[in-house]
């Protein structure tokens, strides 16, 4: 399957020159708000026109929540910078409005995409939530286990900032930092994120298993193909 993979945004509708018919999924990253210059009701309009074309192409388009979404969806939680207070209410009711067709993550075959990424530290503290045993089942990948708990209170966990990023242990799937995602990228699986920025595309493999940062939407306007 031919995938286009949309970075984090924050306001910008650059996205909308892309060319629906010529891909078979497009996967946005996260973060469609909270840009640092852009004025409120650019940003807002520009969320709404993505909610649209989910729900005008519903299956082929996947649209993932990053950190400065989860700060409105779940207000006053998870609070984090840029938050704009003035857009609070507006923002929070959009997301909740909308909130089934958001997901925190998308998987094809040993392909995963998330915001900011998935350690193996972080991953191993996921294995021990004690809910997961109950809603898992055998025929769940590691992405539809992240979709479950964001459907629960024990999202908290999938929403924690790590040490490198002002809190404590390793990040969850919305704030792992690229250091982070370096230095203990998941075995087995190719993941493509965001949430840090980079000048331009980064590739990082070893073995079985690499990371694609693709956050570069500041600099130049691009959006990562991938094939599987």
């Amino acid at each position: 399957m031919k995938h286009l993979i949309v970075g984090d945004l924050h306001g910008k509708d650059c996205w909308k020159d892309i060319n629906t018919k010529a891909y078979d999924k497009i996967v946005f990253i996260g973060d469609y708000v909270d840009h640092w210059t852009l004025p409120d009701q650019e940003i807002y309009q520009n969320l709404e026109n993505i909610i649209k074309l989910k729900k005008k192409h519903y299956h082929k388009v996947e649209l993932l929540l990053g950190n400065h979404d989860v700060q409105y969806l779940y207000y006053p939680n998870f609070l984090c910078s840029g938050f704009r207070s003035g857009m609070q209410r507006a923002l929070t009711y959009l997301f909740n409005s909308n909130k089934d067709i958001f997901k925190v993550a998308y998987q094809n075959g040993n392909h995963l995409f998330t915001h900011a990424g998935v350690t193996n530290a972080w991953y191993a503290e996921f294995l021990e939530l004690p809910l997961l045993q109950q809603i898992k089942n055998e025929k769940d990948t590691i992405a539809d286990l992240f979709n479950k708990i964001e459907q629960t209170a024990q999202r908290k966990l999938l929403h924690k900032a790590g040490s490198t990023r002002g809190g404590y242990g390793p990040g969850g799937i919305t704030w792992a930092d690229r250091s982070e995602m370096i230095a203990d990228m998941l075995e087995g699986y190719h993941q493509v994120v965001g949430h840090t920025i980079v000048p331009q595309v980064e590739v990082f493999e070893h073995g079985d298993k690499s990371v694609t940062f693709i956050d570069v939407l500041d600099t130049v306007t691009h959006f990562h193909e991938v094939n599987c």
